[in-house]
């Protein structure tokens, strides 16, 4: 091995049990319960602590997340709301739908989870604001998972309006809806088994066909929004921000006239969002994700609205503890497989810090886990820090030079 590489591995790993030890002094577990995930238990990823360079602007937002309700509707400008809809059984609790004003009626940006409370929370929060769902002249999606794509069709349904997405999202979409709930049970087996797990573990995981139906029945988007698009909402300049890293798709939105910064689940105030291998998608999604932190941290944005949580100001300094928070990670890892080589990710998730016993996990959680570790690995070895076998399920070790 190059003294060089000897450096980096060693800083890493250095890096990693002092991360740990404060960690421990802060009393903070490293990893919890990710953003946008997909109608699923929730995932794996940091609840990173409040950074003291961000300022809550989402007061009402942040009091109610303390208090564990449901936030009020809230006129954020005098042609703009915030609608909350909430995620059934996940942590998160809602999703914020943001309604803008246009001429002749209101456009969203995210519609909520499809079911009957979300429906009844999207139609009640329009009303308040003195709209209707028959109102709606499009629809703005930040990403296709559940929680923000879930109503798109029964609001497209309702008004008439238009959806607009990503090209690599609409692609995903259209791809998922052509195949059954028993197809995307087993290609996800499949994959879960080529990351180390046993079959039975994986089937167990994965669960009956009945319950991914609904992800084979979205609505695929009527417009296609690339990176620097200006959205069609007459009266804003809202220009679409490629991210991915989340889901391959994933768009932000900058209203160039106010400075305002729609951050989906990509710039959370509180948590970093899911960043996870698929049997589809990117080959290497946390490569693309800290990438795209990098390209929005110069951002003049004067206000932050994410998706989940509440409003902040201080974006370039969320993206720096967002960034540091998977360096830490990538340097506990790096650690683990010195410690365990020859380990598939499956194996390696269990010798990773998480928010409870490793133990406990199962189902979805064990999941997002596994797969956020894979997430992780294959930016290392781009790095060129580790290997893989090269065998059917692939083992890692550390890089030899």
């Amino acid at each position: 091995m190059s003294s060089t590489a000897t450096t980096v591995i060693t800083t890493m790993i250095a890096v990693a049990a002092h991360a740990q030890i404060s960690r421990s002094r802060r009393g903070t577990a490293d990893t919890g319960r990710g953003a946008g995930w997909s109608g699923t238990p929730p995932s794996c990823t940091a609840w990173l602590a409040e950074c003291p360079d961000v300022a809550i602007t989402g007061t009402a937002q942040h009091q109610a997340w303390r208090h564990k309700t449901l936030p009020p509707v809230e006129q954020l400008r005098p042609d703009l709301w915030s609608i909350p809809v909430p995620i059934p059984h996940n942590p998160l609790r809602y999703v914020s739908v943001h309604a803008f004003a246009v001429p002749g009626g209101i456009s969203l940006l995210d519609t909520g989870w499809e079911s009957e409370e979300g429906w009844a929370a999207l139609t009640g929060g329009l009303a308040a604001i003195g709209a209707d769902v028959t109102d709606v002249r499009g629809v703005l999606i930040t990403h296709l998972h559940f929680d923000h794509l879930g109503l798109a069709a029964r609001v497209r349904k309702a008004s008439g309006a238009w959806v607009a997405m990503h090209p690599a999202d609409a692609e995903l979409v259209v791809s998922w809806n052509a195949r059954d709930g028993a197809a995307a049970v087993a290609a996800e087996i499949e994959f879960l088994v080529g990351l180390g797990a046993h079959r039975a573990d994986a089937v167990a995981d994965v669960g009956p066909p009945e319950a991914m139906e609904r992800f084979t029945r979205m609505a695929a988007p009527d417009r296609l929004l690339a990176d620097g698009d200006l959205a069609d909402l007459p009266g804003w300049a809202l220009r679409a921000v490629h991210t991915p890293g989340h889901t391959p798709g994933h768009l932000c939105f900058t209203e160039e006239r106010t400075g305002l910064f729609f951050s989906g689940d990509h710039v959370l105030p509180r948590i970093s969002p899911h960043i996870s291998t698929r049997a589809e998608g990117d080959d290497d999604p946390l490569r693309a994700f800290l990438s795209s932190l990098a390209a929005v941290r110069g951002r003049p944005a004067t206000e932050v609205l994410p998706a989940h949580e509440w409003r902040f100001t201080g974006l370039a300094e969320r993206v720096d503890e967002l960034t540091d928070h998977h360096e830490q990670r990538l340097a506990e890892l790096l650690a683990a497989i010195h410690a365990h080589p020859h380990s598939t990710p499956w194996d390696l998730a269990a010798h990773l810090t998480w928010s409870r016993p490793w133990s406990s996990y199962e189902r979805r959680m064990r999941i997002f886990a596994v797969t956020e570790t894979d997430a992780h690995l294959r930016l290392l070895a781009s790095r060129g820090l580790v290997v893989p076998s090269g065998t059917t399920v692939p083992t890692w070790t550390a890089a030899v030079r």
